[in-house]
């Protein structure tokens, strides 16, 4: 038990330090020392104060907890030896290694929008996801600002992977980084993906920091995390989504970028 405290005070600490530092660089240079030269950046006119972004910060550093407590239970618990977890990198063919990162974000992100559209039933919101929502005006330090039964169940999509995907422990603890930069870009505040995206395949595809934006200040559609596909399967991508992000885009670029990439799938009704 000892040991196990022991481990937990250590991916506690690199959780929270990972936490405030791919947040709080963003946030330093955006909110802090570029905050003139990138304003035509900004998502949203209005702004967060010290309050807000010291109340992202508590809530984020228990959430940061949590998920420490779930990856020591995975982890470093008999229960590991009944997860699909490995170490040596000779069990499964090495080119696994990189290519297992890709649908393990395919899983969560489906994960991710169903438990995100559970968290939005009227008997559960009050109780949970409205901490997250209070964050009107996202920053950076929203990342992880959860209430406690939320970052449980944020956490245990680790859980899901570890079951039913073979992963290499250092590919898991990868895809927690590459998880946290995506949420902090979607939370960033700012729009900064380039010109070209706009009328590439890739923007049906991909989410943008519009996109989660527009779920934070609407409180309704948008709840994917990194592809477009679950929302324009189930109608719950925002109408207004193409036409925010080419206003953003204009905005940088003194142009518009029109609605032609926006324009190949037929918009549902909101739900």
């Amino acid at each position: 038990m000892e040991q196990l405290i022991k481990t937990l005070a250590v991916l506690f600490s690199f959780t929270l330090t990972r936490y405030l530092v791919l947040a709080g660089i963003p946030f330093l240079f955006f909110y802090i020392l570029l905050s003139r030269s990138t304003a035509k950046y900004k998502i949203q006119d209005k702004k967060a104060g010290r309050k807000h972004f010291l109340r992202e910060i508590v809530h984020s550093s228990s959430s940061s907890l949590v998920f420490a407590i779930i990856s020591v239970i995975l982890l470093f618990t008999p229960l590991q030896s009944y997860t699909l977890v490995y170490t040596n990198v000779h069990d499964y063919p090495l080119w696994w290694l990189p290519v297992s990162l890709v649908p393990s974000l395919v899983i969560h992100d489906t994960y991710f929008y169903w438990m995100h559209r559970l968290m939005h039933h009227k008997k559960l919101f009050r109780f949970t996801h409205k901490v997250h929502h209070q964050s009107v005006n996202p920053s950076p330090w929203t990342a992880y600002s959860f209430h406690i039964l939320e970052a449980i169940a944020e956490g245990l999509v680790l859980g899901v992977l570890a079951f039913i995907l073979p992963m290499h422990k250092d590919v898991l603890i990868l895809f927690t980084v590459v998880s946290l930069l995506i949420n902090v870009y979607g939370h960033l505040g700012y729009e900064i993906m380039p010109k070209g995206l706009r009328h590439s395949f890739l923007f049906e595809i991909i989410n943008t920091s519009v996109h989660h934006n527009l779920h934070h200040s609407r409180f309704k559609g948008n709840y994917s995390l990194y592809f477009r596909w679950w929302d324009r399967m189930m109608g719950t991508e925002n109408p207004d989504y193409v036409k925010e992000y080419d206003r953003i885009q204009a905005k940088r670029f003194g142009s518009k970028s029109g609605n032609k990439a926006g324009a190949s799938f037929p918009v549902k009704p909101l739900k």
